[in-house]
């Protein structure tokens, strides 16, 4: 499959389309490394949020990484840092739509795909 979802393990597929009606929703963090004159933007692998938590657990180390090596390459790692910090704290990027778009894209039942996410494939 390509894409690691976290925080789905022990959830039906029903319990999933239960948990995005009610609010739930898929979230990727942004990264930034740099190193003197490189800088490196990343995004996580995808998050499941459901929808009585909050993000912060799952941002907070993408975020810490950033603002303590992401500053430290010229011009990129002063562009690139505020971007993914923004990004983290205003919650992630929101692909709940992609999520569920590419998995009705590829006509996988929801068994499948509980059981594809399961084992990473």
């Amino acid at each position: 499959m390509g894409v690691s979802i976290k925080g789905i393990e022990g959830l039906t597929p029903e319990m999933i389309a239960k948990e995005v009606a009610n609010g739930g929703r898929f979230r990727m963090f942004d990264y930034t490394i740099s190193i003197i004159v490189m800088s490196f933007r990343r995004s996580s692998d995808v998050y499941f949020i459901k929808h009585d938590e909050t993000h912060w657990k799952r941002s907070a180390p993408y975020t810490a990484l950033s603002f303590f090596l992401g500053w430290w390459g010229i011009p990129w790692g002063l562009i690139y840092t505020p971007m993914s910090l923004y990004t983290n704290l205003s919650g992630g990027r929101d692909v709940t739509q992609e999520i569920i778009r590419f998995n009705a894209d590829r006509h996988v039942s929801p068994e499948e795909l509980a059981t594809l996410e399961r084992t990473g494939q």
